[in-house]
């Protein structure tokens, strides 16, 4: 199923793709689950436990399995199509979660290991909805200009969700036991994924083709035209996770609470819905690579920039112009792995942008760690944007080195091997 061109692209055009709202609301409803259970597992976990040692180790089993094992998750669905990949991961990841919640609901009930494997075993169920959206969002849209603004809508409504999702565990939490989070996630990602699912725009994805199979070095080719947007997205990954840490340390250098951490990174959020529609309104005469050369480039301009902010104020200002960067790269590297991958790739093409933006957050955060010791917070973000800018350089030099393609040519090269788009 594919979209017809439209002569002006907009976000209204996208929503009025045939299926689409149906299967974007399916989606963010289970996608919203993803930044509901994080926050509730660990406050869960820590609340049965008694320890912050716990409760560290066993999120970082639930975040490492599920980030680092997205790819293979998503060569499931690109092999066996969406509904019969998606329905068993969802019922495992639902049975984990609600596992779980037994496990946590008593406190001191459940030794520190059932919690480590329960939680590794429900981070590895995770059912990659996002790349799959993304991967419906090309079939169906069809225009290319369609296509680069649904997946813009697509990474601020995910923006929203990541900071929406907090806030209502918050809610949560104020009149109930942290474990009733979870139920709530769990309940989001069963709903969203079985909306998903039954949706006609994905129940027309068929699963991969047996030919497209016996390709294997037809495949490997064309998947690594995604190595610039992987290296891009690890960039912008590592820029995120350090910001977060550089923030606090910031306030707590000048001796603001909390709240205002929360403010500077609201407006690093808000700078990024602001990027990401305005990406996907303009019409880009721009070929996809550079352009994610040159955003890379903003985002760390910006930060070596916030390092200059005298007080918290210009900060957050700082925090803002840096992030109308971030969702534009993290779109165009999504567009450029979608255009590079095979028909039977295009899942784990996204799912590997995906794990490259959460590997790079969770290693900014620790670097940061270790040069908040070492350096004032303005020579930290000072690194932070250089390393970001050292990423854009390693992406230019690849185009380079690959001959300088565009994504159109990376995607005509791939043609000519014998994998057709199917639309």
């Amino acid at each position: 199923m594919s979209s017809t061109s439209v002569a002006r692209p907009s976000y209204a055009a996208v929503l009025r793709i045939p299926y689409a709202r149906r299967t974007f609301a399916a989606a963010l409803l289970g996608r919203l689950s993803y930044g509901i259970v994080p926050l509730a597992v660990m406050l869960a976990v820590t609340r049965a436990s008694g320890s912050y040692a716990v409760a560290g180790t066993v999120m970082a089993l639930f975040s490492g399995t599920s980030v680092f094992l997205s790819p293979a998750r998503a060569a499931l669905i690109d092999r066996y199509g969406p509904r019969r990949a998606l329905v068993p991961m969802a019922a495992a990841y639902t049975a984990s979660l609600g596992l779980l919640t037994v496990v946590v609901w008593r406190p001191g009930a459940a030794s520190p290991l059932v919690l480590a494997a329960v939680t590794a075993a429900a981070g590895a169920c995770t059912p990659p909805l996002g790349p799959t959206m993304r991967a419906v969002w090309g079939r169906i849209a069809g225009d290319r200009a369609l296509v680069q603004r649904a997946y813009s809508l697509d990474a601020v409504a995910e923006e929203l969700l990541f900071v929406s999702g907090p806030l209502l565990v918050g809610v949560v939490v104020g009149f109930a036991p942290p474990a009733l989070g979870i139920v709530v996630g769990a309940v989001l990602i069963a709903a969203g994924t079985a909306g998903f699912v039954s949706s006609p725009a994905v129940r027309e994805v068929p699963p991969g083709d047996a030919r497209e199979k016996s390709r294997g070095e037809g495949r490997r080719r064309v998947l690594r035209g995604i190595r610039r947007p992987v290296l891009a997205a690890t960039g912008v990954g590592l820029a995120l996770g350090a910001v977060e840490l550089l923030v606090v340390a910031f306030a707590d250098g000048r001796g603001h609470g909390g709240e205002s951490v929360a403010w500077v990174l609201a407006a690093l959020s808000a700078g990024s819905a602001v990027g990401g529609l305005a990406n996907g309104a303009v019409t880009w005469r721009t070929a996809a690579g550079l352009r994610l050369v040159l955003l890379a480039a903003g985002l760390g301009l910006a930060l070596i920039g916030a390092g200059l902010a005298p007080g918290l104020g210009t900060l957050a200002a700082a925090m803002a112009v840096a992030g109308l960067f971030v969702a534009p790269t993290i779109t165009t590297a999504y567009l450029i792995a979608d255009e590079a991958a095979a028909p039977g790739a295009r899942v784990q093409a996204g799912a590997w942008v995906n794990t490259a933006v959460n590997a790079g957050i969770t290693a900014g955060t620790a670097a940061a760690g270790v040069l908040v010791g070492r350096l004032s917070t303005g020579w930290c973000f000072a690194v932070t944007g250089a390393v970001t800018l050292l990423a854009a350089l390693a992406v230019a030099r690849g185009a380079t080195r690959d001959g300088g393609a565009p994504a159109e040519e990376e995607v005509r090269e791939a043609r000519d091997g014998g994998a057709v788009r199917a639309v």
